[in-house]
């Protein structure tokens, strides 16, 4: 994968951090259980059909599809058995058409995959390019996203007393924080804004007032963080 730093695009949409997201529909007869993750790489992503192979073990299909990277450069799908074209095609297709807003497709880093339990009934290669199809788009829409957004992150050092109500008072004024770093005298908060002149110099006076002065703003590197998807 390209590394992100060079990435064309500043931001993009991903699922929330946690668990996996579920959803299962019965279209004539036949289960189909999608499992969504986030992944950051190839192998993550393809860790996923390998965890459900092993949940699934009886399940006949396994099939995947997943995007990776700000630009979405990875992309791959697997039919796992079925008709060519009727299911892994149909799945990647789901997951670069999602519009996380009107008009927006941006979605990245995401596995997908649909387990088939066979019903009985055959549904045919249009019933089961639309199964495979529906199957990942209702889950995407009910699954909870991210934005994720390449800014400047800088670093305040305050003592360990002051350190909670300054990054509180940071979060109250729309800062995004990265990851806090505790010292032995004191703790590193971090909070990440526009890479831009304007967007720097607005942050130095929010600290400078939330600390009468007494703390100072030192930027450092870019950094992919999420926040709450608009």
């Amino acid at each position: 994968m390209p590394d992100e730093e060079q990435s064309r695009t500043t931001s993009y949409t991903t699922l929330a951090p946690g668990q996996d997201f579920r959803q299962e529909l019965e279209i004539k007869r036949s289960r189909f259980i999608t499992v969504l993750r986030r992944a950051s790489d190839e192998d993550g992503a393809r860790a996923l059909v390998s965890d459900l192979r092993k949940e699934f073990h009886d399940a006949r299909h396994h099939c995947s599809a997943f995007i990776l990277g700000p630009d979405r450069t990875v992309q791959r799908s697997s039919d796992d058995g079925e008709p060519s074209g009727t299911a892994g095609i149909p799945m990647l297709e789901a997951l670069l058409k999602r519009e996380t807003r009107p008009g927006v497709t941006d979605l990245s880093d995401v596995s997908a995959v649909v387990v088939r339990y066979f019903g009985g009934i055959l549904l045919g290669a249009g019933g089961l390019v639309r199964a495979y199809s529906e199957s990942v788009s209702s889950a995407l829409e009910a699954a909870p996203l991210v934005q994720r957004r390449r800014l400047r992150v800088c670093a305040v050092r305050v003592p360990h007393a002051a350190a909670g109500r300054l990054d509180n008072d940071l979060r109250a004024s729309g800062f995004a924080m990265a990851e806090t770093n505790y010292e032995e005298q004191e703790t590193v908060l971090r909070l990440a804004i526009q890479d831009i002149p304007e967007e720097l110099a607005s942050a130095r006076d929010r600290v400078a007032a939330l600390t009468a002065g007494a703390a100072k703003l030192s930027p450092e590197g870019t950094e992919w963080i999420d926040v709450p998807s608009m």
